[in-house]
């Protein structure tokens, strides 16, 4: 049912968009222009909101500018936001107090919480994670 859903949505990135990256990043690979990538290593659903997204970019526009004044060439900038809601885990469990419950797999397939209900799969968290992926 989610699978269906989210392939009647439309892409987050266009095709557009990507050809346009792929030439600017051939620029970066011949030398002529640096590549400025930022993001934050994992997110959560809850940490998504305008002030966290502004604050992101102002950090990241003002690395740009001094990449572009002290390099003087242009810079290429690639930002993730709210697109790494997944926790890739060394173990498939976690243990608390002797309690074993499904290891915590980011806030696209589970919630946090440590309890048997928030450990258990819930695809509809995907239609979240493109909601906040498309804001």
């Amino acid at each position: 049912d989610v699978g269906g859903k989210l392939a009647s949505f439309p892409p987050l990135v266009f095709a557009g968009e990507a050809r346009n990256l792929k030439k600017a990043l051939a620029t970066v690979a011949a030398g002529d222009a640096f590549l400025l990538q930022g993001g934050d290593c994992a997110e959560s659903f809850a940490e998504h909101g305008a002030n966290n997204i502004r604050d992101l970019f102002r950090v990241f526009l003002q690395m740009a500018i001094v990449l572009t004044y002290a390099g003087a060439s242009p810079v290429v900038k690639v930002g993730r936001i709210a697109g790494q809601f997944a926790k890739p885990r060394s173990a498939p469990v976690e243990k608390r107090d002797g309690v074993e419950l499904p290891s915590y797999r980011g806030d696209i397939i589970n919630d946090v919480a440590f309890t048997e209900e928030a450990r258990v799969p819930d695809p509809r968290r995907q239609i979240e994670a493109y909601r906040q992926s498309a804001a």
